[in-house]
């Protein structure tokens, strides 16, 4: 489950630390739990990551993602859930250094590179995690 935290026009990325994807820019994420909605997987993920709350969220959008070229092939499907804050004023904290370099907050429109892969497939093909 892929967490797209929106504030203002921008949206909360970390520097992968992980043998896939190292170094790479992503949104926070995590593995979905046994029995655990999407809604509630975003907001556990989110807080272990962060210690950020989530307020308003909603899912946005599903993606096949395989890994073909790693040393040990792969596969994940991304679930790509939009969320705001619950107190827009907190900032986010790295809870996990051995999993990411620091969160900050960055403009859709100017994302930092390299982006990890199913953000980067996802962004070419024109997804954008703002409401129209």
């Amino acid at each position: 489950v892929v967490v797209c935290l929106l504030r203002g026009q921008n949206v909360l990325l970390g520097r992968r630390r992980s043998s896939l994807g190292d170094s790479t820019f992503s949104l926070p994420s995590g593995h979905l739990e046994f029995g655990e909605s999407f809604e509630e997987c975003a907001a556990r993920e989110l807080k272990e990551e962060t210690d950020l709350d989530i307020g308003k969220i909603e899912l946005l959008t599903v993606t096949n993602n395989l890994f073909l070229d790693e040393a040990k092939p792969s596969q994940y499907v991304a679930v790509f859930m939009r969320a705001v804050l619950a107190d827009p004023r907190q900032e986010p904290q790295n809870i996990e250094p051995e999993f990411c370099d620091g969160w900050g907050w960055y403009e859709w429109d100017n994302l930092p590179k390299p982006l990890f892969w199913p953000l980067e497939n996802v962004v070419q093909d024109g997804f954008n995690p703002f409401p129209t």
